[in-house]
């Protein structure tokens, strides 16, 4: 009888012993936000054990909890927050090798509808909105899609220290994704896809079903054949032989069924060409003479060679800008060495030609040398800057003249975009620490949706 009483302590024993050997390893709980990806705190944290003991947590310091929980269990976590759908999950802790490791578990809560989705907030014009704002990360650069949704080009620090592209819908954030290059900006092509121009590559943005995907395109390729295309029609594609090296270029419209194109406008800065060329006569022999072997290999004028490589250099270079816009089949370029504007049918062939003269004393009246264009509405506005603050003056595509100006609230925005009668943008406040935000503000019209020429097939979802 005293073995039988020695062999079960013994058993016993052995059992609070193991049990006692179990190692306690640091659990870090990390709550996000689904939203926006950001920490929470203040989220009452319930954490029940296997036997239906219960440690209750609030999260701080961006949303993070630490406790310690036996290895080889499992718990049942309930996450509670006023401003957030109540959360419910399970986790097991399995062996653990070393008792010095530290698990990482992390949760996203969902925003409570009725707070944030269904509430609809109309400002009047001219105030601001935040469209996006983190205290985590910056907005870069940003595209709209023809569905409404955005994607931000997002940076924690430095852009060129790493950067990532999300997804936005104006409530929350549906798909990120991290950028492999330095990334530099959002640029849009002619067919409504957004590409992301990186130091070494191009990334075509694509989309499925609210996930971001990136598709690598050269360089060379992208700046060669997809960027100078300006915009299509059913069958015509409008391009440019833009170079930013030299002060002309032509503006074409390509026949895709029969193959044919034909030249439909010719802009040049007479005064700047004659500048690029004289360059030839003041640089040194040496210059000359190669600059004259370049021309007999590639048959290009020796002046072109010089001017390309010795004025393009000086301050007294500026690059061309005449933009062309497509609205419901018409196509108008913005002839600004000329003073004109130029209207184009479908086809190519000239419609009118009216003048412009709002691009004249840039000092005094802030010309910024930027057009930007409502891809809803297919107006087209100038864009503005003086003492600071950015103006929009609504053009009249009929008489060439700016009708209005409208003041932007904020003093020193970047990245102007017009979607939809109002204008978005991204602003700091002046010598704040506060990171850039992604602001919206009602344009006073109501103009009526346009049919923008753009190219059928399109990566981009349409929402349909």
């Amino acid at each position: 009888m005293r073995f039988a009483i020695l062999f079960i302590f013994l058993q016993l024993y052995q059992s609070d012993f193991l049990n006692a050997q179990k190692y306690e390893p640091l659990i870090q709980i990390n709550i996000l936000d689904k939203r926006t990806g950001e920490g929470i705190n203040n989220v009452s944290v319930f954490i029940k054990s296997e036997n239906d003991s219960t440690l209750a947590k609030t999260s701080h310091g961006k949303g993070r909890v630490e406790v310690l929980l036996r290895e080889n269990e499992s718990y049942t976590l309930s996450f509670i927050h006023p401003l957030y759908n109540t959360l419910n999950a399970t986790r097991k802790i399995g062996f653990i090798e070393h008792n010095d490791d530290t698990l990482k578990w992390t949760f996203e809560m969902l925003p409570l509808s009725s707070r944030t989705l269904n509430e609809v907030v109309i400002r009047p014009p001219g105030v601001p909105d935040t469209v996006f704002q983190s205290e985590e990360i910056s907005v870069a650069d940003f595209e709209m899609l023809p569905n409404g949704k955005m994607v931000l080009l997002t940076y924690p620090k430095q852009l060129k220290k790493g950067s990532d592209l999300k997804l936005y819908d104006g409530q929350q954030i549906l798909s990120s994704f991290s950028i492999p290059d330095v990334a530099e900006e959002l640029v849009r092509d002619f067919r409504g896809n957004a590409h992301v121009i990186c130091k070494e590559n191009v990334f075509c943005v694509n989309m499925l079903s609210d996930t971001l995907n990136l598709s690598t395109l050269p360089r060379d390729y992208f700046f060669n054949y997809v960027a100078p295309i300006v915009d299509t029609s059913t069958t015509k594609l409008f391009f440019s032989n833009f170079n930013e090296l030299y002060p002309a270029f032509d503006y074409f419209a390509f026949d895709q069924l029969d193959s044919v194109y034909k030249r439909i406008a010719e802009i040049e800065d007479e005064l700047m060409m004659e500048l690029y060329r004289s360059e030839y006569k003041w640089v040194d022999v040496r210059t000359k003479l190669w600059a004259k072997y370049k021309e007999l290999e590639t048959g290009i004028d020796a002046e072109i060679w010089v001017g390309a490589n010795y004025f393009t250099q000086s301050l007294y270079y500026k690059e061309l800008y005449a933009p062309m816009f497509g609205k419901n089949d018409t196509f108008y370029v913005f002839d600004y060495y000329k003073d004109r504007l130029l209207s184009f049918d479908k086809n190519g062939d000239p419609i009118d030609s009216v003048a412009i003269y709002h691009h004249y004393n840039p000092k005094y009246t802030g010309w910024a040398k930027q057009l930007l264009q409502d891809r809803q509405t297919g107006m087209i506005y100038a864009l503005f800057q003086k003492d600071g603050f950015t103006y929009l003056g609504l053009m009249d595509l009929n008489t060439g003249e700016v009708s209005e100006k409208v003041k932007l609230a904020y003093k020193y925005v970047d990245k102007v975009l017009v979607f939809n009668n109002s204008v978005y943008y991204i602003y700091r406040p002046f010598e704040s620490a506060q990171k850039k935000f992604l602001y919206k503000e009602r344009l006073p019209y109501q103009f009526e949706k346009a049919k923008i020429p753009q190219g059928k097939e399109s990566l981009m979802d349409t929402g349909k």
